[in-house]
């Protein structure tokens, strides 16, 4: 539907945590490692205070509602009289109480989708929603869903596609002349103006796509406190697929001139980045579609497809946005409701309740539980407003006063969710083995949740990126950069593993014109999963392969520097 438009080159607690913890006295003790504190450097990316208050809210849901609807199909084809357009039943406050049962704490309305048709009372086109028979032309659906979030204590987030089919302008708000880009850019701003100035404070607005009309000015002056998905303005980036997965590790961290593209991705990420960037994982629980048709019922995820989802999103740190489309009466339908509302009350029955909760800073982190204990997840925090600092830690139990590896992983930024076991112990312990300063833990809970987690809970998920050239298995990469090298220049690889780490690199060799050059490849000083090519002419064939140390498979990103 969406990110493949794709690409023209642009405190509270979260929703596990936020349940009013009723928490048994816990003895809590830090330590500091053998070796002191871990790293006396702290991190480049920080987020801004709206960045932790938007990551705080974990889980959201998008509402997308167009002609699309009455005609059975993903993208407006302009077909639908206008007088077709009359959800008698329409109720936004069905579709906030929905929001609210799944555990989310916002809404992202499509107040305009690819097609150009306009949900709101608009002056600057006749394709909208006041042309129609609904409530005599009078009718707005994103007054009505303001309202309604207001009401539900929800926060509101829209998307006003770029693309406009009706007009004319092709992804990113592209047209074919500069005369018709000029009337463009001048209907395209009074419409973001109109969104942005009438319905209160937004949470999130998405240019999906990006876009090249400028709206900085606009989104300084009307919504300074939005997060913006794609774009120049960027401060959030999309996850990289529409299955709602994130990768392990999920970084905040990259680096400001991929952040700039405003098309970035996880798979950009760069936990040493001087840029605070947060990912969002959409999904549709009508997968694949995204718009409500009748064709698409038997296809709505299940609540156990839906924890999948949630382990390997918010569990990984980033935010879900769990779409629900409206169907032609303006409603939500029942088995989307029925799914939602039991996954959220799923995610209670997990995550209400922990054992045992503490925070603090220092290579360990102690949690006695007094008594054996049968524990199965652990849900890790770190302190965001310090940046992004755990690089590598371990998860210990206590048991007949010996302590056993229950898990290890790389990446906890906002939130790790980490099943352990079923195990029995006395006391856990994080020990955090590498990190950028000393830990900061805003919050480590034990949980006993009953259940097994999702089989695929630590599984890895299929990512795009502009500038992937490449995967490694095994171990070992070969790859072809001949269409990519362009100019004589120097020229990144970047090697982002599927799970755990890059430690290093091995036995790497570059051939231009089939012959070996060792002098044109080296590697990064106190970097070991990245390596420069010196490009000083254009080749006629350009390889690259090697040995990768640590993860054994993963992706290869190509940046020109």
């Amino acid at each position: 539907m969406k990110r493949r438009q794709m690409m023209i080159g642009s405190a509270q607690l979260g929703f596990a945590s936020a349940l009013r913890w009723s928490v048994p006295a816990a003895f809590a003790e830090i330590t500091r490692d053998a070796l002191g504190e871990l790293a006396a450097s702290t991190p480049r990316a920080l987020p801004s205070a709206d960045q932790i208050a938007w990551q705080n809210l974990e889980v959201g849901m998008f509402v997308h509602f167009a002609p699309n609807t009455w005609q059975d199909t993903e993208s407006d084809n302009l077909s639908t009289p206008l007088s077709a357009i009359d959800p008698k039943h329409l109720d936004t406050n069905q579709w906030a109480q929905t929001a609210v049962s799944l555990g989310a704490k916002y809404i992202v309305f499509v107040a305009k989708h690819q097609g150009g048709f306009c949900m709101w009372q608009t002056e600057t086109t006749d394709y909208s929603i006041r042309n129609t028979p609904w409530q005599g032309g009078h009718g707005d659906v994103l007054a009505d869903i303001s309202a309604s979030c207001r009401k539900y204590g929800l926060k509101l987030g829209v998307y006003v596609c770029p693309r406009d089919d009706h007009f004319g302008a092709k992804t990113g708000g592209i047209c074919k002349t500069p005369e018709l880009q000029a009337r463009y850019n001048v209907m395209y701003r009074q419409q973001l103006t109109e969104v942005f100035s009438r319905y209160g404070a937004l949470v999130e607005i998405w240019f999906d796509g990006s876009t090249v009309t400028p709206v900085s000015d606009l989104l300084a002056k009307y919504q300074p406190h939005a997060m913006v998905f794609q774009g120049p303005s960027a401060t959030i980036r999309w996850v990289g697929n529409e299955d709602g997965f994130a990768p392990n590790p999920c970084w905040n961290g990259i680096d400001r001139a991929e952040a700039k593209t405003g098309t970035a991705t996880s798979l950009n990420s760069n936990p040493n980045g001087d840029f605070w960037m947060p990912n969002e994982a959409d999904v549709s629980i009508r997968r694949p579609d995204w718009f409500w048709s009748t064709k698409n019922e038997s296809n709505v995820l299940t609540p156990d497809q839906l924890l999948s989802v949630y382990y390997r999103s918010v569990g990984r740190g980033t935010q879900l946005l769990l779409n629900i489309p409206a169907n032609r009466e303006g409603l939500l339908s029942h088995p989307d409701c029925a799914t939602a509302k039991a996954f959220g009350l799923e995610i209670q029955n997990r995550f209400g309740k922990p054992l045992a909760t503490t925070a603090g800073r220092g290579a360990q982190l102690t949690l006695t539980l007094g008594a054996p204990t049968q524990v199965d997840t652990v849900v890790l925090q770190e302190d965001i407003a310090k940046g992004e600092r755990v690089r590598q830690y371990r998860i210990e139990g206590r048991s007949h006063n010996a302590w056993h590896i229950l898990g290890e992983g790389t990446s906890i930024g906002h939130e790790r969710i980490q099943p352990v076991g079923p195990a029995t112990v006395d006391a856990l312990r994080i020990v955090t083995i590498r990190s950028v300063g000393t830990p900061v833990f805003r919050s480590v809970a034990i949980f006993r949740t009953g259940v097994p987690p999702p089989s695929d809970w630590n599984a890895a998920p299929q990512i795009w990126a502009a500038n992937l050239v490449g995967r490694w298995s095994n171990h070992l990469f070969s790859i072809d950069l001949t269409s990519r090298i362009d100019a004589a220049k120097q020229y990144r690889l970047r090697f982002i593993p599927s799970s755990g780490m890059v430690t290093g690199l091995k036995n790497v060799v570059l051939k231009l014109h089939d012959v070996v050059e060792p002098n044109f490849i080296k590697p990064v000083t106190g970097k070991k999963d990245e390596l420069i090519l010196d490009i000083t002419g254009v080749a006629e064939t350009v390889r690259v392969s090697g040995e990768i140390i640590g993860a054994a498979n993963g992706e290869i990103l190509l940046q020109k520097l």
